[in-house]
């Protein structure tokens, strides 16, 4: 994710990174200062992190809904109704809080009510062709019995993100998502190909072929499991370079149970679509999931096929329509919708601010953005804040 800006008499640029020593375990995800130790292989580096801003009450929107127990902040906007919670920030908070996002004020996705999971019982159940099930217990992970825990940044993006401007030309079947279905976090966990080694895969094969992913069993309504599932391809998977994480920690705090707790996949450069929270099982598959919310979420279809007849002619079973990696996007923090600039008078204003944000997946960079203030017949570049920059240069990689 970038942050651009553009004024029309002065610039600025915003830096989120500094270095320092300390005596912590790199990528343990421990706060010090104010900052957490990133994961980087040339030199220390460090990023500071928000106050997470958690709410000390149950808002009376969950009183009497099965996440009655979940503490929310105020001013996430409900986007379908008080349950199940689908939930983004007001876009002047998202750009208040900067380029790191409170866990209480990061995007949430919730396709029904949130489950009461514990620390010290849960257990993952990893499954392996030709072998006994592994049952994955959440102290031996932070302790790095399945590989060493890691921290770095990645920027979440919900894959409605903005369609309540296309519902607006064409709708959808998805709700109303605005431009804040997007995060920041610095995230803590163990990567999936350390866990996978451990276990004695290395290399891809037919019967090793996929990953499975799931949450627990009858949590949703959907599917005859009722369990939200996934799967990635097993060469995505071993590839330290991708960083899948099987995260237990956001912003140097335990997940909250929004988000997760206590485990949940993390993929950067992906739609939240295809990462699961509260991870309940790990499966490695000759064939992908079939799970339904694998197959009938998150697929791009042609304008002319609708839900009816992508089930009639199979249209959800193509592959190629499938959503994985985060496409190209980019919105307006400033001036804000509905906003008034003064152009002559007393009060007039000398400058414009005018901000946003960009981001793209699959490994891409945002190297321009531009802005228009005749209705695109001219444009001209602003600048861009791109603190992934210095990180990508500090653990040797683009």
């Amino acid at each position: 994710l970038c942050l651009f800006l553009h004024l029309c008499r002065f610039r600025a640029r915003q830096h989120f990174f500094t270095t320092m020593s300390v005596s912590i375990q790199p990528g343990s995800g421990t706060i010090v200062e104010g900052k957490i130790e990133l994961s980087t292989s040339i030199e220390p580096t460090y990023m500071a992190v928000p106050p997470g801003q958690h709410a000390s009450e149950v808002d009376a929107r969950d009183a009497d809904t099965p996440d009655a127990w979940i503490k929310r902040h105020k001013d996430m906007v409900r986007l379908t109704g008080r349950h199940p919670f689908n939930s983004e920030p007001p876009l002047s908070k998202l750009r208040e809080v900067g380029w790191v996002t409170p866990a209480s004020l990061h995007v949430v996705r919730n396709h029904g009510a949130v489950p009461k999971l514990e620390w010290g019982t849960h257990k993952v159940e990893i499954s392996l062709p030709d072998k006994e099930p592994v049952h994955l217990v959440m102290d031996d992970l932070v302790a790095g019995k399945y590989g060493p825990v890691v921290s770095f940044p990645v920027t979440f993006i919900c894959a409605g993100n903005r369609r309540k401007e296309q519902n607006m030309t064409k709708k959808t079947i998805g709700f109303n998502w605005g431009a804040g279905g997007v995060a920041n976090s610095v995230w803590t966990g163990v990567r999936l190909c350390d866990v996978l080694k451990t276990l004695g895969i290395s290399k891809v094969s037919k019967q090793e072929r996929y990953v499975h992913f799931a949450g627990p069993l009858g949590e949703l309504p959907a599917g005859e499991t009722g369990e939200y599932g996934t799967s990635i391809d097993m060469g995505w998977a071993l590839d330290q370079e991708r960083d899948v994480l099987l995260a237990f920690k956001q912003n140097g705090e335990w997940l909250t149970p929004d988000h997760g707790f206590p485990l949940r996949t993390l993929l950067p450069g992906v739609i939240g679509g295809r990462m699961v929270k509260w991870l309940t099982t790990i499966k490695v598959m000759p064939e992908p999931s079939k799970n339904h919310y694998h197959l009938f979420d998150n697929r791009v279809l042609p304008p002319h096929v609708d839900a009816d007849l992508a089930t009639k002619e199979g249209w959800w079973y193509k592959p190629e329509y499938m959503i994985n990696h985060i496409n190209l996007n980019s919105a307006m923090f400033e001036p804000a919708h509905n906003s008034h600039f003064k152009l002559a008078g007393e009060k007039a204003h000398p400058t414009m601010r005018v901000s946003g944000y960009a981001y793209v997946g699959g490994g891409l960079k945002v190297i321009r953005a531009e802005i228009s203030l005749d209705g695109g017949h001219s444009w001209e570049i602003a600048d861009l804040s791109r603190p992934e920059d210095e990180i990508s240069e500090a653990r040797g990689t683009d």
